[in-house]
């Protein structure tokens, strides 16, 4: 794994607050928070009701938007602005390993109708705050 990849990896492993933007019918942006996760390969998943506008919105353009990190703590601290393609799963093993108890408040159980996950898999990430005055870029062909 690349320096750059690490650093990234670092600020997505833990699940989160993050703001996703997808985009609506008639091409305007739509942000709302979400509670992100990513794994190694900076792929990123949250949870959705499955008759949520924002899985109305993936399904007809799946480009979305995502800015997390720097939550609370001391500023500035390193956050990321995430391109990416998105869709929306009701893959079993997958709502398994994504359910949390917290969820609770919201769903039944992981076996709950409404439950899906939706997975970003990113083409462009930027790191800023990281010491340098531009930000450092991922990008899907590359490291």
């Amino acid at each position: 794994m690349s320096d750059l990849k690490r650093k990234i990896h670092e600020i997505i492993k833990d699940y989160q607050l993050a703001s996703l933007a997808t985009v609506t019918d008639d091409g305007k942006p739509w942000v709302r928070y979400v509670m992100v996760e990513g794994g190694e390969e900076l792929v990123l998943k949250f949870v959705t009701p499955l008759k949520s506008r924002k899985v109305d919105h993936i399904r007809r353009r799946q480009e979305v938007h995502i800015i997390c990190g720097a939550n609370g703590g001391e500023a500035p601290r390193p956050y990321l602005q995430i391109a990416g393609r998105a869709e929306v799963s009701r893959d079993e093993k997958l709502r398994r390993e994504s359910w949390k108890d917290f969820m609770k408040k919201y769903f039944t159980g992981p076996d709950d109708p409404d439950y899906a996950v939706g997975i970003v898999r990113p083409y462009r990430i930027e790191l800023y705050g990281a010491g340098t005055p531009q930000p450092e870029v991922w990008e899907e062909s590359g490291e």
